[in-house]
């Protein structure tokens, strides 16, 4: 009887031992982040993580343990031993397999592989891969392989999938309902009022080991079913309340706005960078010398200093610039045409408006769903991949910025006046590849997008050189404005970090009046703020987009939401804090010892993200 127990008991205690090398590796990848964390501290994620381990193991032995049972109590019934090895082999490289690509999920995204991922992986295959490119591939390669042969060999040594031995019937029956009891158990996390969730496995002021604690399997696989949800998984308050909280953030002013343009029906081309995080603009403070012809032009512009993505990758920057639609954190509403197509949205504005209307990319449109996006959105001409030569498809992700900069300007010699044209460029993008001899020396990560920036860079400073002596361009805006931040290339700050979603915000172009050229504008906003910024300049309706504010007004109060997968942050003028959802803590303070301030974004912030979801479930 005992040895029948502890047949099944090594089974799970195999799993639990997998599990404390995944987590091992992972700590190991990301040693940097716990440096001067005490040993003490360190080694907790895996006695914490034993918990949420022993959950995913619980789920993993369900399948081996019904089988068991059957043929225990059902003899004449024969289960070749070799389904089960096979079921744990495959298991043992599926879950490799993620470990090991989970190192570079985590390396750009600043979480663990989830729904979204996967979703990439597999609808957008090329895009993966160019996304990684920049990745330490061998690394990965080295660590797969260890951990399926080291596996597979401790599988060997530890499971035993011989025959259960004969007892009589109610021994079986005691010992089947324990088991399956123990089972239920450990799924559930124990007799607790709540079941297993993430937040059990959170223990440290230290993000990164929270995240090691999180069991990654468990928590993939809790996403990919929780992506189906119509359940607000943010519910701080009732959903009247956080309606009632955020109408009084975004109220409108009641002063009148500062009116910049000498033109109220210029042409608009929207520049919409790729990662173009304010640490390389050096007039916000970024690093001298990567993009100098921002610099050039912001002495002639108007530079807005405090502007914040709303979210971490492109699908969520472009909805947020084109519809003024926040982002949703864990979700994406850019693939689901059920919900992107009842945003409001810019190009439409400006069709209604007898503008008309083209975008710009030089990689696949059908990427993330991005056409069908912007048919439904009236973008009446769409200028992609299949526009160009072969020969120009240069980059791992198509044709280089250069080159798409010359078709725009090629497309608006005959455009219909006025004309709202938006370029999305991709040149700065893993694996930073630049035509030609990068400017930053070396084979470092940090210099290969030191490079593709300053490549970017200068091509936006010629696109605008070329336009000048263009008809078209004395009665133009142009706005350059990034779609989301990076960790590179100081590869210092976290994913919580406001320097990840700093971007900068440019106007340029002679429709400003001679007064505001060069002025800088210091308030805080968001890129869901162009939208109620630009449509007031050009007396147009900017009603429809609600999350939207108009930054040049004086009276808009100084604030900008961010989030990242499962957390969120606030800034104003006074304080910016971000929040981590799963361990409901503060994980950043500008000001330390600010708590009244705390308190007070984070009342905003819940309710700013809560009716955000809440809107994309209505949509």
């Amino acid at each position: 009887m005992i040895k029948n127990l502890f047949t099944v008991f090594r089974y799970f205690a195999f799993w639990l031992l997998f599990f404390f090398l995944e987590r091992l590796l992972f700590i190991l990848a990301f040693t940097e982040k716990v440096k001067g964390t005490p040993i003490t501290e360190i080694g907790k994620s895996f006695i914490v993580g034993l918990w949420m381990d022993a959950s995913m193991a619980a789920y993993i032995s369900v399948i081996p343990l019904l089988l068991t049972l059957l043929v225990w109590f059902i003899p004449a019934v024969k289960i070749p031993s070799g389904i089960l090895r096979w079921y744990t082999a495959v298991l043992i490289v599926v879950f490799s397999i993620i470990c090991a690509f989970n190192f570079n999920i985590y390396r750009e995204w600043g979480s663990k592989i989830n729904y979204k991922a996967l979703d990439f992986a597999f609808n957008s295959p090329n895009e993966a891969v160019a996304s990684s490119a920049s990745s330490p591939v061998f690394a990965s390669l080295s660590t797969l392989l260890l951990l399926i042969l080291l596996s597979l060999w401790l599988s060997k040594k530890i499971i035993r999938y011989q025959s259960l031995q004969k007892v009589n019937i109610q021994l079986k029956i005691i010992a089947s309902a324990l088991l399956i009891g123990f089972n239920f158990l450990a799924i559930r996390g124990g007799w607790q009022l709540s079941p297993m969730n993430e937040s059990m496995a959170y223990y440290s002021n230290v993000p990164v080991l929270n995240h090691a604690t999180v069991n990654t399997e468990w928590s993939l696989f809790r996403d990919i079913l929780n992506n189906k949800s119509t359940k607000n998984p943010y519910p701080y308050y009732t959903k009247s309340e956080s309606a009632k909280i955020v109408s009084e953030l975004l109220k409108k002013p009641e002063t009148s706005g500062t009116e910049v343009l000498t033109s109220k029906r210029p042409n608009v081309v929207l520049i919409i960078l790729e990662s173009f995080t304010a640490d390389v603009v050096e007039s916000l403070g970024g690093e001298k010398g990567v993009s100098p012809q921002m610099k050039k032009l912001a002495e002639e512009g108007m530079l807005f200093e405090n502007i914040y993505a709303s979210g971490d990758r492109t699908d969520k920057g472009v909805v947020a610039i084109l519809n003024a639609f926040p982002s949703q954190a864990i979700r994406s509403v850019m693939k689901l045409n059920s919900k992107q197509e009842k945003l409001p949205s810019m190009s439409q504005v400006f069709i209604k408006n007898g503008y008309s209307t083209s975008f710009f990319y030089g990689g696949e449109s059908e990427f993330f769903n991005m056409k069908s996006y912007l048919l439904s959105h009236s973008y009446q001409e769409i200028i992609d991949k299949s526009s160009f030569n072969k020969k120009d498809m240069n980059s791992k992700w198509g044709a280089f910025d250069d080159l798409v900069f010359s078709k725009l300007l090629s497309k608006a010699r005959s455009a219909k006046q006025p004309f709202f044209s938006t370029v999305l460029t991709l040149t700065n993008h893993e694996p930073f590849e630049v035509p030609g001899t990068p400017h930053f020396k070396g084979e470092e990560v940090e210099n290969k997008f030191r490079s593709t920036a300053y490549y970017t860079d200068s091509c936006l400073g010629a696109l605008i050189n070329k336009a000048k002596k263009e008809q078209w361009y004395k009665n133009t805006l142009f706005i350059a404005l990034a779609d989301h931040g990076h960790r590179l290339p100081k590869n210092q700050s976290e994913i919580y970090h406001p320097n990840r979603f700093r971007i900068p915000l440019l106007f340029f172009g002679e429709v400003i009046k001679p007064e505001f050229r060069g002025k800088r504008i210091s308030k805080i906003g968001s890129q869901t703020d162009l939208a109620a910024t630009l449509f007031n300049q050009l007396q147009m309706p900017s009603g429809d987009f609600k999350w939207s504010r108009d930054i040049l007004n004086p009276g808009t109060r100084d604030f900008a939401f961010f989030d990242w997968d499962n957390g969120f942050g606030v800034a104003t003028s006074e304080q910016v804090i971000s929040f981590d959802n799963t361990g409901k803590n503060i994980v950043y303070k500008n000001i330390p010892n600010n708590n009244k301030k705390d308190a007070a974004l984070l009342y905003y912030g819940k309710a700013y993200m809560q009716s955000v979801f809440q809107d994309y479930l209505d949509y």
